[in-house]
């Protein structure tokens, strides 16, 4: 599917100095190749100058330039769903991420920008072997310590600056960091020919240029130089100069300063004060004493601060960060910090759930994407220790609201499985964290329409907690069979199951966006069943629970049933008012299943209006969004009804060519401007065949047939 824009490229915090016939070079390697790999050492600024040449290739990519960063991705499962991540995919079905990538590519044409592969070399090459050779309007620019080594690709080793740019480069850093610098050139050449012109090291040696002249930084290198001159045989001089520069750095630091470098080691990609204050203080460095200490590796350009949706994040340079991993593990003290922060992430993700059933959903949201790198981390650190596995599958249940409601459904899937297939040291099939895996593995494998998985979770999760009298997990297994049913068009079933589970969830005291939902669920089965009053005072009830906790996603899907309600009663224009809601926060939360009901309810409302070509085109443009979703529309004949009545009266008003084309255009909008789309509703037109109104109340007919569209679906079944 199309995403709408055009790219994810970063603005750029500072100029790029020198590297012109660099850029020169890449755009023509670009022209002639479809793979061009930037390598060198670390620090000497490829992920800078590939991003600089992507920027400027913008114009030749009609479907845009995404840069993927891979530097903290470690597990080889998570490559093409981290590349799927970067050019905004969202696919809820069984799919293996590959395909979809593949399939998303096959016909476009844009850019793919990878930074920091090197980890994963051999598994990144595969996969883009795999792409170039099924999508021929792809090209990959890469940037790495190393090349793919495969056929086709263009390699451009990148060297450090020459005299002249890294001494601008120096100048220009010092003088953003100090306005009154001033130093003679010959000295900072030399400087910069100690450090052999590589960026970071220059980088590195200008935050240190506002406490000491350039001719003591010269000094103290020189010392360091010496003391290094023997170092480890085989490593490139370059290579050496790297590290003596950052080792450099490292011995101005004060003792203070070398410990939360180390420690903030343990990090991946970015994090904020509150887990740097928790993971890193100690006797050693009180908790008051973190924020100080982190200014002043800020100021020597050791940590970088970023603003982000989810509030001010700070990020290590990979080249430092291996530097302060190297120093942790010759401390001893790697493996506790790792649990430290493995504790602080299963206690964000407890908390993100607890406020899940609030008014912060939307900062929830945020909040764990912008953490998924270190919740990825800790559930690595958790399933890799037999001893706390439980904690991994407990990591991965507390976060069904991010797989479900957040639009991360295979991701979600991949933790649980991998999770649940883990052998625990402790504990048995009863325990609460199994449990808990168990019934969220059921729910995103029932989104994703892969039933038999689902049905089998569940069964195992309402065995296993009512053998261990756990009444909680039994609601919850109870629960999810029934939206299974649901979408299964077994409404007898589906009705049964889902008033059990109200009636057992409320036995146990248990209220959250879950528990509303399961009301939500049964509302459509009375809906469906023709029960529509009953249907529209659950709702009502939900919407109301919603709005005093200020919860926006459940309530999005109450919201649903109630536009049915509206429409069945003849006033669409409080159906669109409804809708327009859920298309909003779904689309803001990316939970493409709720999107994707709401615009195929928005299109009847549409057609209603006696905006039949705008239907038609709502319609063509929900189907591309259902391949990744699933089976378009559950495959359920209650759910297909007003799809199949909104495209029959398209057709009376419009004929079949002109309802064709009106989907065709529609197809080739993305979600987000299938979104803009549908909150902007139909453009008013002139009277004609295009726009004319369906007979309404008042003249014969309603915006559905007699007994309402919900009523008439019920046969559909």
């Amino acid at each position: 599917m199309r995403t709408g824009t055009h790219g994810n490229l970063p603005s750029e915090l500072t100029g790029l100095v020198g590297r012109g016939a660099e850029l020169d070079v890449l755009g023509r390697l670009l022209d002639a190749s479809r793979l061009v790999t930037v390598t060198g050492v670390g620090g000497v600024g490829k992920s800078r100058l590939t991003v600089a040449a992507a920027r400027a290739a913008q114009e030749r990519f009609p479907d845009g330039v995404w840069l993927a960063g891979l530097s903290s991705v470690r597990d080889p499962a998570l490559l093409a769903l981290t590349l799927a991540e970067a050019l905004g995919l969202t696919d809820h079905t069984v799919r293996a991420p590959r395909v979809v990538l593949a399939e998303h590519l096959a016909d476009r044409t844009l850019l793919l920008v990878l930074d920091g592969f090197e980890q994963l070399v051999d598994e990144c090459a595969e996969l883009v072997v795999e792409l170039l050779g099924r999508a021929p309007g792809l090209r990959v620019l890469a940037a790495g310590r190393r090349a793919f080594a495969v056929d086709g690709e263009r390699v451009f080793p990148l060297a450090p600056l020459d005299g002249g740019d890294s001494v601008r480069l120096l100048a220009a850093r010092a003088g953003a960091a100090d306005p009154g610098f001033a130093a003679d050139p010959g000295v900072l050449a030399e400087l910069c020919a100690r450090l052999d012109g590589i960026p970071l090291a220059l980088e590195l040696a200008a935050a240190r240029l506002r406490a000491l002249s350039p001719e003591q930084v010269l000094d103290r290198l020189d010392d360091r130089f010496r003391l290094l001159a023997g170092g480890t045989r085989g490593v490139l001089p370059r290579h050496r100069t790297l590290r003596t520069a950052i080792g450099w750095s490292h011995e101005l630091c004060t003792a203070r300063e070398r410990l939360l470098w180390a420690r903030l080691s343990v990090f991946a990609g970015r994090f904020d004060l509150d887990a740097a204050e928790y993971v890193c203080s100690g006797p050693d460095l009180p908790v008051e004493e973190v924020l100080d200490v982190l200014g002043e590796l800020l100021d020597q350009s050791l940590l970088v601060r970023e603003d982000t949706a989810a509030g001010i994040r700070y990020r290590m340079l990979e080249t430092v960060r291996v530097y302060g991993a190297g120093w942790l593990d010759s401390l001893g003290d790697a493996g506790r910090l790792r649990r430290r922060h493995r504790d602080w992430y299963l206690g964000l993700a407890t908390w993100c759930e607890v406020d899940w059933f609030g008014d912060r959903q939307a900062e929830v949201a945020a909040l764990v994407e912008a953490e998924l790198p270190n919740l990825r981390l800790a559930l690595d650190c958790c399933l890799e220790d037999p001893e706390e596995v439980h904690l991994g599958r407990f990591l991965a249940g507390t976060l069904w609201f991010f797989w479900a409601g957040c639009g991360r459904l295979a991701e979600g899937r991949l933790w649980l499985d991998r999770a649940l297939s883990h052998e625990a040291a402790h504990g048995t099939d009863a325990d609460t964290s199994r449990l808990k895996a168990l019934w969220v593995l059921g729910y995103v494998a029932a989104l994703q329409g892969d039933g038999v998985a689902a049905l089998g979770a569940l069964h195992e999760c309402r065995e296993g907690a009512e053998a261990a009298g756990n009444a909680v997990a039994t609601a919850y297994a109870v629960h999810r069979m029934g939206c299974l049913a649901l979408v299964s068009d077994d409404m007898g079933r589906a009705g049964e199951l889902l008033g059990a589970a109200l009636e057992q969830y409320r036995a146990a005291g248990e209220l959250n966006s879950n528990v509303l939902m399961c009301q939500v669920e049964l509302a459509m089965v009375l809906a469906f069943q023709g029960d529509l009053p009953a249907a529209r005072e659950l709702c009502e009830e939900v919407r109301e629970l919603c709005e005093e906790r200020g919860e926006r996603w459940t309530k999005t899907y109450a919201l649903y049933v109630l536009a049915y309600a509206a429409l069945d009663a003849g006033d669409p224009a409080a159906a669109r008012r409804l809708l327009s809601e859920c298309v909003s926060v779904n689309h803001a939360f990316r939970d493409l299943v709720g999107l994707v009901l709401a615009v195929e309810l928005l299109a009847l409302v549409t057609v209603a209006e006696g905006h039949a070509a705008e239907a038609a085109l709502l319609q063509g443009a929900v189907e591309p969004v259902w391949g990744s979703v699933g089976l378009q529309l559950f495959g359920s004949g209650y759910f297909n009804a007003p799809r199949l009545m909104c495209e029959e009266r398209c057709r009376e008003v419009l004929g079949r060519a002109e309802y064709a084309a009106a989907a065709a255009r529609g197809r080739d909008l993305g979600v987000d401007a299938l979104a803009e789309r549908a909150l902007r509703g139909p453009v008013r037109q002139p009277a004609g065949r295009a726009g004319a109104a369906l007979p309404g109340p008042g003249n014969g007919g309603g915006p559905q047939p007699p007994g309402g569209v919900l009523r008439a679906s019920r046969t559909a079944g």
